[in-house]
């Protein structure tokens, strides 16, 4: 499973990515609106950062604008791909924006047969939003199940891209499920890390080896 970091905060995804866990990068206009800089200059450092895919959405509704925000965002850097709303105007620039060869991420997407058209609109990435689900009841699992189990059936390139991850459970989930990529703040990527377990083995092991008056180096 490929991890992407969801921020658009750049000193974090610079930490990031000296751990070696991150593939790629998502962000969306309310966390470019966090960094207060302009988009494109957040981007393009982002891109910096990464040789993975760093998702830049568009903010148009129509798809005359969409398509010219889309190409400008592509511009930024080669490895940008361009995040539509899973709207029919959405799916209509996915469809343009992958026919001239632009990876396009087409997210909001909360049902399976709403993410089984975007992969017939040659969608690169599809973001299943599992958190959200989740916050009015329903199982966003059952979701990340569906769309992976279409897309086998049917050989879609479309990688599923969990989208909405609140938790390390979450991540286990998605990934025995057989999600492509889960996309996670840098919160949830640094809480795979922990586990007290963890913690009170080193402490044991260091509180041993001080008793030995011994040094490696």
């Amino acid at each position: 499973m490929k991890f992407f970091v969801d921020s658009a905060d750049v000193g974090e995804i610079k930490a990031l990515a000296g751990t070696g866990l991150m593939d790629g990068v998502t962000t969306n206009p309310s966390l470019i609106a966090k960094s207060g800089r302009r988009m494109s200059e957040v981007i393009a450092e982002i891109c910096s950062l990464t040789d993975g895919p760093v998702s830049a959405e568009v903010t148009a509704t129509d798809l005359d604008t969409m398509l010219r925000e889309g190409r400008y965002l592509r511009d930024i850097a080669p490895n940008v791909a361009v995040k539509v709303p899973l709207t029919e105007a959405g799916l209509r620039a996915c469809k343009a924006l992958s026919d001239e060869g632009t990876p396009v991420n087409v997210t909001l997407c909360f049902s399976a047969p709403q993410a089984l058209i975007a992969a017939k609109a040659g969608a690169a990435f599809i973001s299943p939003f599992m958190g959200r689900l989740d916050d009015i009841g329903q199982d966003g699992l059952d979701l990340i199940r569906d769309v992976v189990t279409i897309y086998s059936h049917y050989k879609f390139r479309t990688e599923v891209l969990a989208a909405s991850v609140r938790h390390p459970v979450h991540v286990l989930h998605c990934a025995k499920l057989g999600a492509h990529v889960a996309t996670m703040p840098p919160s949830v990527i640094k809480a795979l890390f922990r586990h007290p377990l963890t913690d009170r083995g080193l402490e044991a092991f260091l509180a041993d080896w001080a008793k030995t008056g011994q040094s490696i180096l």
